[in-house]
């Protein structure tokens, strides 16, 4: 069968995954009667939840004789280190735009991966049935993109499509029949070339792992391309690292195919083609699978270094161990190890006491997935605040720059540039209209000045503002960027806290806690007003007299707490604070429990 490998990239949110959607049902991947939900690519339970792709997968489709291998990618920029392998494994790129939004950072940043690589992209212009949609105008940013990324003629002479991934159908013309995919297909088919790997089916085996998964009856599972030869079920091959290393040799119990949403055992693996094979306990991503006769490496492609760094500790509070049943160091750094073997943007490192461990990977969002996978397999774990990466380069000091797009009403445009441009010391690059009442303003930004940004950015602009981060280089250390301004209040008592007293507190600040919530020495249960920490009694009750009169007996209500997701306390809590994260819960501390030590201390220390 004639074979294509494609991936689809876009921004977050631009319409990939629903687009493969419509791909695999008009291909006939499905029965006429088959129940299939919605975003079927996005089979994990943080992605179905948060409406994001995170982990790339592939699935193929029959067209016309013809396989289409399909690779559906994440869209953000803290997962591009998947983007990155998943390219060497195709010949050609479908590149979705939203027709009202334009290329945006992730479009430039997987865009320039795929340009460097020689791919030649098809131009997929998204959702121009939308009202605000300008999709000549995004198609002109598309090129002036290409070009700006230094594309070759071949490259910046694009095939271009309109298309609502939605209602499921692309036509080559604006005001085309709209009734179908059958254009896009054809046009996939005729683009992208056949794998050239195809004419070196008689050479000897060789494959690089791209992806590494794990199925609970067949073990662990490596996805790649075959690059040349052939493979049997059965066969002995061995395993090389990047240097030519041998890893170990073992027997391919199994090999499996992607043959829609699901994965089929075949008896051999065809050079071109991308498949997942079994048998292995070393190997890992980035690793070259080959005959035994063969001893040099497949290249493999460097993946960009991490630019920010959490610590992962056992969570040493007095609530430790009531909710978790994966509490002690070995367990957290054993798991923390598994995901570092298939996931190559983040690092493990020990460290001093052994305790803890340092994190690095791409931002936020990254590591609020990986630590919201482990407190759902039952860890229970303390986290300190982000801390970005600085690299010296013998000369000076250097840390990460962020390119940050902004999309917000023009109103609050002056908010967000002087937050930015300010305490920030971020450089404003570009501002300009954006249609509809709306400005989109591009800066570079330190990543230092954007953690803990993102709650700041939505009150500035009442909920309205689009904000959009990708890496753009590392450049010399900016100074002191000063953190949050308000102080928090610390509880002084353990216990369960109480209704009246947090009524009396909150004149001083908001809440992180209801009443009849477990308190201990140190948490934090609220902001304070002011910009000083405050340590408060949450246990206080009310004194009860013989004596009752009217006015005294009102009845206690509480405003409503703050509840912060992960990824928000994260970003919110202060270097000397940790956060405490359970299956059941997410709390704030200080890192010194007891209050009255960290006095003793302060008081020594003069």
């Amino acid at each position: 069968m004639d074979l294509r490998n494609i991936a689809i990239i876009a921004h977050v949110d631009h319409g990939k995954t629903t687009l493969v959607d419509e791909l695999l049902k008009q291909s006939g991947a499905f029965r006429a009667n088959e129940a299939v939900a919605e975003r079927a690519m996005d089979s994990n339970d943080i992605e179905r939840e948060r409406g994001i792709t995170i982990f790339a997968k592939p699935t193929s489709v029959e067209w016309k004789g013809t396989r289409i291998n399909i690779v559906d990618t994440p869209g953000h920029a803290d997962f591009g280190g998947e983007v990155e392998r998943i390219l060497s494994m195709v010949d050609g790129v479908v590149l979705l735009v939203d027709a009202a939004e334009g290329p945006m950072p992730q479009t430039k940043f997987v865009t320039s991966k795929a340009l460097a690589l020689g791919l030649r992209p098809i131009v997929v212009l998204n959702k121009v049935d939308k009202p605000d949609a300008e999709p000549d105008r995004a198609l002109d940013e598309c090129f002036d993109l290409f070009a700006s990324l230094d594309a070759d003629e071949d490259q910046l002479d694009f095939p271009h499509m309109y298309a609502s991934g939605r209602n499921g159908w692309a036509d080559a013309e604006l005001n085309g029949p709209r009734k179908d995919l059958h254009a896009l297909f054809n046009l996939i088919v005729n683009h992208v070339p056949r794998p050239r790997q195809i004419a070196r089916q008689g050479e000897d085996f060789r494959m690089l792992a791209t992806t590494l998964g794990a199925d609970p009856f067949v073990g662990r599972l490596l996805t790649g391309r075959v690059e040349s030869g052939k493979l049997k079920v059965g066969a002995t091959v061995q395993a090389l690292s990047r240097v030519g290393e041998k890893i170990e040799q073992f027997r391919v119990t199994r090999i499996q195919a992607f043959r829609g949403l699901a994965q089929q055992d075949i008896d051999e693996a065809q050079a071109g083609d991308i498949v997942s094979i079994a048998g292995m306990s070393k190997a890992t991503v980035a690793d070259t699978i080959c005959a035994l006769a063969v001893d040099e490496p497949l290249y493999a492609q460097p993946i960009d270094p991490p630019t920010i760094t959490v610590t992962f500790g056992i969570n040493d509070s007095p609530l430790a161990g009531r909710d978790g049943k994966k509490v002690q160091s070995r367990v957290i750094r054993e798991r923390l190890m598994k995901e570092a073997e298939s996931n190559v943007a983040i690092k493990i490192s020990d460290t001093p006491g052994g305790e803890a461990f340092e994190v690095a990977g791409r931002g936020e969002l990254q590591m609020g997935v990986l630590i919201e996978n482990m407190r759902r397999e039952g860890f229970e774990l303390s986290i300190s605040r982000p801390q970005v990466l600085i690299r010296d380069d013998g000369e000076q000091k250097l840390e990460p720059v962020e390119e940050v797009t902004v999309d917000v009403d023009d109103e609050y445009s002056g908010a967000v540039i002087e937050k930015l441009t300010g305490a920030r010391k971020g450089d404003l690059v570009e501002m300009k209209p954006a249609g509809a009442g709306k400005t989109r303003i591009i800066a570079h930004v330190p990543s230092r000045g954007l953690i803990g940004y993102h709650g700041e950015f939505l009150t500035d602009t009442r909920g309205t503002g689009v904000l959009n981060r990708v890496f753009h280089a590392w450049e010399p250390f900016k100074g002191t960027i000063p953190g949050r301004r308000q102080g928090v209040l610390i509880s002084m008592e353990n216990g369960t806290s109480v209704a009246f007293a947090l009524w009396n507190l909150e004149d001083r600040g908001k809440m992180f806690i209801g009443a009849q919530e477990p308190v201990y020495t140190g948490m934090i249960i609220g902001e304070h007003s002011r910009d000083n920490d405050l340590e408060v009694n949450p246990l206080k009750g009310k004194k009860l007299t013989n004596v009752r009169a009217s006015g005294t007996d009102e009845a206690v209500r509480l405003t409503t707490p703050v509840t912060m997701s992960l990824e928000q306390a994260i970003a919110y809590i202060d270097d000397d604070e940790l956060v405490e994260v359970t299956p059941n819960a997410i709390r704030l501390r200080k890192r010194y429990l007891d209050p009255h030590e960290r006095k003793r201390q302060a008081k020594a220390a003069g």
